[in-house]
């Protein structure tokens, strides 16, 4: 096992969601087809593709992205358009995590873990 690679959302509006995740993560994606967009985040892909048809969305994964302070990441998200199913807590070892929902129901997590280094 070489670490996560990719995360991939479902998305029923391709177009939409590619816009939206440009912001969220301020950068374009690297590849862009109608059947997959990628965006390269330091390293770590996220995958968007569409979604035809409506299917239950699971809770039972998260995906956490890292960032460098959590309460404004988590904010500026909400401004964005997300919703909030859990504001930033404390989970031990000063490690703060939070999730939103993006436009298509999909969870994104994310997390602030001042002991993590990329190797």
């Amino acid at each position: 096992m070489q670490g996560l690679r990719t995360c991939i959302y479902m998305v029923s509006d391709l177009d939409a969601a590619k816009a939206w995740y440009t912001k969220v993560f301020e950068t374009a994606p690297y590849f862009d087809l109608p059947t997959y967009i990628g965006f390269n985040i330091k390293g770590y892909e996220l995958g968007l593709q569409p979604l035809d048809i409506k299917l239950p969305k699971s809770e039972n994964v998260y995906t956490y992205w890292g960032v460098k302070d959590i309460h404004a990441s988590y904010n500026r998200l909400l401004e964005l358009g997300a919703t909030p199913p859990e504001s930033p807590n404390d989970v031990g070892g000063d490690i703060l995590v939070a999730t939103v929902k993006d436009p298509w129901d999909n969870l994104l997590g994310i997390i602030y873990n001042p002991h993590f280094t990329i190797e």
